[in-house]
Order: C-alpha cells, then sequence, then structure tokens
C-alpha cells in the first residue's frame, strides 16, 4: 500500500493539496482498518454523528497543514 503518492507531498497547487490532503486521510483510515466489512460497519456508526465528522475533517486539516508546509505554502 502506497501511503505517500509518489514518496512526495510537492503539489502544484493548494487544490492538488486538498485533494492529496484528504486521499492521505482516507489512505490513513484503510491502513489502520482494512477490513471491508469492518469498515461498512464503523461508518455506519460515525456517518451520521457531528463528532465523528467532525474530527474526520480535522484529520484532512492536519494533513493539509503538513502538505502546504511541505509545498512552502505555495509561495
Amino acid at each position: 500500500m502506497e501511503l505517500v503518492p509518489n514518496n512526495s507531498l510537492k503539489c502544484a497547487t493548494p487544490e492538488e493539496g486538498r485533494q492529496l490532503a484528504i486521499n492521505l486521510a482516507l489512505q490513513t483510515a484503510f491502513a489502520i482498518q482494512p477490513d471491508g466489512q469492518v469498515e461498512h460497519i464503523i461508518r455506519d456508526a460515525y456517518a451520521n454523528n457531528p463528532d465523528s465528522i467532525i474530527a474526520a475533517s480535522h484529520v484532512v486539516a492536519t494533513e493539509f497543514a503538513t502538505v502546504a508546509a511541505a509545498n512552502n505554502y505555495w509561495r
């Protein structure tokens, strides 16, 4: 499983960086829980829970901050 695509966090634009951040968060979740059946059960549990959705958004925001820093904030 490739957790960092092309072994790089470099992106041409902030939009690409945001897409990469979401992909990194998804890959992390899959790496932690690779069983599709369990993932489906878990998804049902958190999909309608605002706290879980906010927590997932926080993970993406953290990933995006890391990607942005790696790209010198696209300056």
